[in-house]
């Protein structure tokens, strides 16, 4: 059996390799290069050249061949330009999740193929089991710290059976013994960090390149709004009735508020000794006008750092963001009820299930445990699937459940049978 390792001059995939190598098969090494703009990095350059260098030596010390391919037009056409429109449309998207299923599962496995690989292994956290009819399940990898199976969420069963994950049974600090003990080049190297292959960005800087930065307002919303919203009220009603919800009552349940009912009033008054003329905001007991952005398509749901807001005992977090118009809303505090949030919908399009054969049909409820980003803790959930969607109802308040953000659900024993993209 002849077997492709994505080697990307990291650990991980330097000990994929070398199991795989140790345990008899047909190994050899490809390293991908996915991108060359170098635009909004913060190291000045991009870190591949240093990476396939290392992945060299790797190759070259484990004894397998090695090769090179440049995948930068297809990362730039289904990830990177996915990520522009995904944030121009006041969404904040998760290009990890669209490299593993567009980009090392795809092009770079259909690369693979042609050089003769039965199989394509990386160095992800996470297993595979293969049941006897040929149906793959995926789990959680066996280091609780280090799982990656969140990445792998929109893989199909065409791309699994082609997949190795050498590493899912160990735990991180086994995999730095091991690439010790064997002497790799990347033994110590560390973890990489940021964009798939793109590394750490300044994000507004990198989005500057498609998307124009236009001046807008940035206002902090009091607690009393929620008090006097019917919004916030309502949706406190359809929750205590649990699941018993219509479809309709489930859709106006899964939209978050909007704060489009917030508006401001100005009068004038005169300053100073020469008494100038100036115009300030009236006092707004819901909210106030506390500073000015560079785009509201740059910001996302539940951030805390860039916002460039001070004269706050707590930190301040982004509740929301109005593309049309142009606004981002704050507030002070993680529990501000702002942020907090009790169910998400998932469009009849975008819900992919990684076992079809446990696909739910309309009418159906189960109960998962969920996650709505890399390594938060799974939350427990209802899983309720409508004609106008999948809907997930959590047994407690999730904070900044952000549009374009992956959903990910799992089963008692780790197995994580679907994702979907959260529509709101």
């Amino acid at each position: 059996m002849k077997i492709c390792v994505g080697l990307s001059g990291g650990v991980d995939s330097s000990v994929a390799a070398l199991l795989l190598k140790r345990q008899g098969y047909d190994v050899f090494a490809m390293f991908m290069q996915n991108w060359h703009d170098t635009e909004g990095t913060l190291h000045g350059d991009c870190e591949w050249e240093e990476d396939r260098f290392v992945a060299e030596m790797v190759a070259r010390k484990i004894g397998i061949p090695f090769y090179f391919i440049d995948l930068s037009k297809q990362y730039r056409q289904r990830v990177v330009d996915y990520m522009f429109d995904e944030y121009a449309r006041g969404r904040t998207p998760n290009p990890d999740v669209l490299c593993n299923r567009e980009i090392k599962f795809d092009a770079f496995m259909e690369a693979a193929q042609r050089l003769g690989a039965d199989y394509v292994a990386t160095g992800h956290y996470c297993r595979k089991e293969t049941l006897p009819d040929g149906t793959c399940r995926i789990l959680e990898g066996s280091d609780p710290n280090k799982d990656q199976s969140y990445f792998l969420c929109q893989l199909s069963q065409a791309q699994l059976s082609k997949a190795l994950f050498p590493i899912g049974d160990l735990l991180k600090p086994e995999v730095r013994r091991l690439a010790k003990e064997a002497d790799l080049p990347s033994a110590d190297k560390k973890d990489s960090q940021g964009i798939c292959f793109v590394g750490k960005v300044d994000l507004p800087t990198f989005l500057q390149q498609q998307l124009k930065s236009v001046e807008g307002d940035v206002v902090e919303v009091f607690d009393a709004y929620y008090a006097d919203s019917a919004k916030y009220l309502r949706d406190k009603e359809l929750l205590a009735r649990g699941t018993a919800l219509s479809d309709d009552e489930l859709l106006e349940l899964s939209t978050p508020l909007d704060y489009a009912d917030i508006h401001f009033e100005t009068e004038t008054y005169r300053s100073g000794k020469h008494h100038v003329k100036k115009t300030r905001d009236k006092a707004n007991p819901w909210a106030r006008r506390i500073g000015r952005h560079e785009g509201a398509q740059f910001y996302t749901i539940g951030q805390r750092k860039g916002l460039g807001i001070g004269g706050h005992a707590n930190p301040v977090f982004v509740l929301a963001t109005d593309i049309a118009r142009n606004v981002i809303y704050v507030g002070e505090g993680e529990n501000h009820p702002g942020l907090l949030r009790s169910c998400l919908r998932i469009a009849p399009d975008e819900i992919h299930w990684i076992r079809p054969d446990l696909a739910m049909q309309p009418g159906e409820e189960r109960r998962y445990r969920v996650r709505i980003r890399y390594r938060q803790p799974l939350q427990d959930a209802t899983l309720l699937m409508r004609e106008n969607g999948l809907f997930i109802l959590f047994d407690q308040p999730q904070r900044s459940i952000t549009p374009g953000q992956f959903a990910v659900w799992y089963t008692p024993d780790g197995e994580m049978p679907g994702s979907g993209v959260i529509d709101r």
